[in-house]
């Protein structure tokens, strides 16, 4: 971890519930929010490791375990849905393989020009099958 746990703690030390932005930091710092991550968090903001987990429980965004591989973000929500995206999902699940990790996402907020995808911070609109294998195969 290039910054320190407490470094990111103390960024946010000022704020009104801090604990979701600090954990959001962790996991893009190190990749995971392990148990023993959890405790420290804990003891830095005077709560309790069953308090830290039950959020980072309830949040899918957060893993246990690093996951190196890219991450494509398909959104399957109501407006996708209906502009085909079940379909394609066969097609996007043999283009990643095990090399690409496939994650559902129930809104990017770009309903008018579905399908869409995010990897990183880049969204994609108005995919068919064939752009959307390509964006994972490019991942």
């Amino acid at each position: 971890m290039s910054i320190s746990l407490e470094a990111i703690v103390a960024r946010h030390a000022d704020r009104d519930g801090p604990l979701l932005p600090i954990l959001h930091d962790v996991q893009a710092e190190i990749g995971a929010i392990d148990a023993g991550t959890e405790t420290r968090i804990a003891h830095l903001l005077n709560l309790t490791r069953a308090e830290v987990h039950g959020v980072v429980s309830f949040y899918h965004d957060f893993k246990a375990q690093a996951d190196p591989r890219p991450v494509v973000h398909i959104c399957r929500a109501e407006a996708c849905q209906a502009r085909g995206i079940e379909a394609m999902m066969p097609a996007v699940a043999a283009a990643a393989g095990d090399r690409v990790r496939v994650e559902t996402v129930y809104c990017l907020g770009l309903c008018s020009v579905g399908p869409n995808a995010r990897i990183g911070d880049d969204l994609h609109a108005r995919l068919d099958e064939g752009a959307l294998t390509k964006l994972v195969e490019r991942a």
